[in-house]
């Protein structure tokens, strides 16, 4: 890629370098915007071969099939070399073309690829056959001796999921258990979901951490809501709780009602005090007005 770039101005270069290395840090972590990148450099550099393969991969990434084989196409018109052949053939399946993917396999290219192109190869002619609902050559298909070979290499473990996979889509569970674990063991940078696949086989399920304790804070939040909230002014929990109840106990209706009886008793005899006229007074008057006379 250094080589390549150096036909170009040098500010030019830099400028498509920067870009370029964007979509390498992106592609898996952000493929749209790897992919955003990727047309910037392609703007600017359509014509370095470099150029249209990271344009290919970033396609390629975000499912954009039909431009990624294109750019690839380009690349290896640019090249001449059968090292994207793999990719390719992928393209033509993502495009839903798994028979062209699955004659690409059977091209003099692929005897040109080097043995991890031609692992490569056939995961992607076993996925064709896969999508033609060929299920059992699948697993013909991959069987090889690679697959076969107990020496670990970059491959391995993608090599023995597909199988693994495979295996389980035609029923034979037991021996793709088998093939799960053995691609567990070659996955030494965490590429598959193995261990996922085999838990799964063995009826074991995992729970988040951080979800179980998030669940067990807004249960514990819940009871505070519910048992050690501030009581209402006035109020100690419930009638059937506490013994309370919202109506006047039976002893104390009894003794408002004796008073309110005394205080109509009262009242009513000052009105008739206030009626009946004072016969002391009423006499006093006559003699005086006897007297005058």
């Amino acid at each position: 890629m250094r080589q390549e770039l150096m036909s170009l101005p040098k500010t030019l270069a830099d400028d498509v370098a920067r870009n370029l290395v964007m979509v390498g840090k992106l592609l898996d972590e952000d493929p749209e915007q790897a992919y955003a990148y990727s047309r910037i450099a392609l703007r600017l550099a359509s014509r370095v071969a470099g150029v249209r393969e990271a344009a290919g991969f970033a396609s390629y990434g975000t499912g954009k099939y039909a431009e990624a084989l294109a750019e690839f196409r380009a690349a290896r018109r640019m090249t001449g070399s059968v090292e994207l052949w793999p990719v390719m053939a992928d393209c033509e399946r993502g495009m839903g073309r798994p028979e062209r993917a699955l004659a690409m396999a059977g091209e003099p290219e692929v005897q040109k690829l080097d043995r991890a192109g031609q692992v490569e190869m056939r995961l992607v002619a076993a996925g064709a056959r896969r999508d033609m609902g060929q299920a059992d050559a699948a697993v013909v298909t991959l069987q090889s001796s690679e697959l076969a070979s107990n020496s670990i290499q970059p491959w391995t473990a993608r090599l023995r999921y597909a199988y693994a996979d495979a295996l389980l889509a035609v029923g034979r569970e037991d021996e793709a258990r088998d093939w799960f674990a053995k691609a567990l063991e070659a996955d030494q940078g965490g590429t598959t979901d193995a261990s996922d696949r085999l838990a799964e086989l063995d009826g074991i399920e995992f729970t988040d951490a951080f979800d179980h304790e998030s669940a067990e804070v807004d249960e514990a939040s819940a009871e505070a809501d519910t048992d050690g909230s501030p009581a209402e002014p006035g109020l100690v929990g419930s009638g059937e709780e506490s013994g309370a109840s919202d109506e006047p106990a039976a002893d104390e209706v009894q003794e408002q009602a004796e008073v309110q009886e005394q205080v109509e008793e009262a009242a009513e005899a000052e009105v008739i005090e206030a009626e009946v006229p004072d016969e002391s007074a009423k006499g006093s008057g006559e003699e005086a007005e006897r007297g005058e006379g």
